[in-house]
């Protein structure tokens, strides 16, 4: 049964609300459309044996970004504390991380402070993340992402943002399972983008949500709501924009998307990422790269000779004993709209040589005979010799840094030092590769890169896939690239020094701060 005088208490609680972010600041919540009926739906449906308890628990709104749902979910986060009338509700903000979390909690406080009503009655205590409602002794927590402090925890409501960042079902399991028994009528509010895992616990409760809308299953406490296009569907067509996105011209305007359609154009990555956060498509996290066509563009010829002296940063992937070994040098241009010209090197255990190019087809030989890539003695490599060809090396160019992978460090990073070159780790996650990854493709893109043909270095850019975070953040994805990739990670590893020396870096980006004992 329906009970509309329940749903319109809710709907007036919000709507005194007032928006915090951007042109919308300071004005009234008026609920979108869609967002009135998710409120009127959810807490105006109640149950037939019990009438004065909601029929759904559980909410689930799939949804690209932009369309409104921080601000929807940090209002349904203080309709739970103050209008509930729930003696000592807990209500909690769940993400992959506090910060994650703290995302709705930081809006909540934002209407709080412009509602005289609530600012009389709610106390905030920014240094923890909560707030309390006075007048019924309720709270309003974030949650970290530790789960086993969360165990004994009587929820009344739970803001759950972005469900599909959770790298395990653990939290979902700990804030859904008997967390509420003792509450008459507990929520768990799931608000979230499409995600690319379809082995996740976002993956599950999706097609939850789609078997209940397409009537293959029923849950009479379950209420699922998908905002997306399918797999098969146009991705380029507008119209098709508005329907994944119901708040299209109203918190986000169609030119932006159609900015970010005119970049997904460009390369896969941003096709892949226009699709996922966009349109709300679970596409594929990990994905080819590099546009070859655009790779072979910038393939002009290298002076060699122009370059004795010139300052360059170096990209070493050691790889195993057994393994292609690179080093790549990126000289920077001498001018802001110049050219990054690109020097590879490889190396290969000359006794596995013969072994390599029949068990995995590559051309390695031919690429030995015509000086492409180069053998050291015996079964492994030799990193004595690769050290005495990078020392001849720094005699003729000016080698500022060389990055190598701190996971993989050996002796030889150690015996470079000593020799005088300046040795820089470099992370293999998100956060050191995304930059000098995006950067790569940029100057591509731009033709602002010569790589000389090289092809061994073609093979490796091509062989490339990158995986892509919640955030937009990229790195080359090693385990979906099935072929070698050494090349392209060493490029990435020397884009990123070139980068930061060129745009004023520190040397604290690489190594941490020095303390002195007095």
């Amino acid at each position: 049964m329906f009970d509309e005088r329940k749903a319109q208490r809710v709907i007036r609680f919000i709507e005194a609300l007032k928006h915090t972010k951007g042109e919308f600041h300071g004005k009234p919540f008026t609920l979108l459309p869609w967002q009135k009926k998710v409120i009127s739906d959810v807490f105006g449906t109640m149950r037939d044996d019990y009438p004065d308890q909601r029929q759904y628990n559980t909410a689930y709104i799939e949804i690209p970004k932009k369309n409104g749902k921080s601000e929807l979910g940090a209002a349904i986060a203080l309709n739970m504390l103050c209008n509930d009338d729930e003696w000592k509700a807990e209500v909690y903000s769940c993400a992959s991380d506090r910060q994650q979390a703290a995302i709705v909690f930081d809006v909540a406080v934002d209407m709080v402070k412009q509602s005289p009503a609530l600012s009389k009655r709610v106390k905030i205590v920014p240094s923890v993340k909560r707030m309390v409602y006075q007048p019924t002794g309720s709270i309003y927590q974030v949650l970290s992402s530790e789960v086993a402090t969360k165990h004994g925890l009587n929820v009344s409501a739970c803001i759950f943002d972005e469900l599909h960042t959770q790298p395990t079902r653990a939290l979902y399991d700990v804030m859904t399972q008997g967390s509420g028994d003792a509450r008459k009528q507990p929520l768990w509010f799931f608000l979230t983008t499409a995600g690319t895992d379809r082995n996740s616990i976002c993956w599950e409760v999706h097609q939850k949500a789609l078997d209940i809308l397409e009537g293959r299953k029923a849950d009479p406490r379950f209420y699922p709501v998908l905002f997306g296009l399918p797999d098969d569907a146009d991705w380029q067509s507008e119209e098709n924009w508005y329907k994944a996105n119901p708040s299209l011209d109203q918190t986000i305007s169609i030119e932006k998307v159609r900015d970010a359609y005119h970049k997904a154009l460009e390369t896969p990555a941003d096709e892949n990422m226009f699709r996922q956060l966009r349109l709300n498509q679970w596409v594929k996290q990990s994905i080819r790269w590099m546009p070859m066509e655009k790779w072979d563009e910038c393939g002009g010829s290298i002076d060699l000779s122009a370059l004795d002296g010139q300052a360059c940063y170096a990209g070493l992937d050691l790889s195993s004993t057994s393994d292609l070994t690179c080093l790549v040098l990126v000289f920077p241009p001498a001018e802001p709209d110049g050219v990054y010209t690109v020097l590879p090197f490889f190396w290969l255990p000359e006794e596995t040589l013969p072994l390599r190019v029949r068990r995995d087809h590559v051309m390695y030989d031919v690429w030995n005979r015509q000086g492409f890539i180069q053998t050291t003695e015996g079964n492994v490599v030799h990193y004595g010799h690769i050290e005495k060809f990078i020392c001849s090396l720094g005699e003729r160019y000016n080698i500022r840094e060389i990055a190598y992978d701190r996971w993989n460090a050996t002796m030889m990073v150690q015996t470079l030092q000593d020799d005088g070159f300046t040795m820089v780790p470099f992370g293999q996650g998100f956060k050191d590769m995304s930059p000098p990854t995006k950067e790569l493709m940029r100057i591509v893109l731009e033709h602002k890169l010569n790589h000389g043909g090289h092809p061994i270095l073609r093979w490796n850019m091509d062989n490339a896939y990158v995986r892509t975070d919640p955030a937009g953040n990229i790195k080359l994805d090693k385990e979906k690239s099935t072929e070698k990739v050494d090349g392209a990670v060493a490029l990435v590893m020397a884009v990123d020094r070139a980068m930061k020396n060129m745009n004023g870096g520190s040397v604290y980006d690489y190594r941490d701060m020095l303390t002195l004992d007095w």
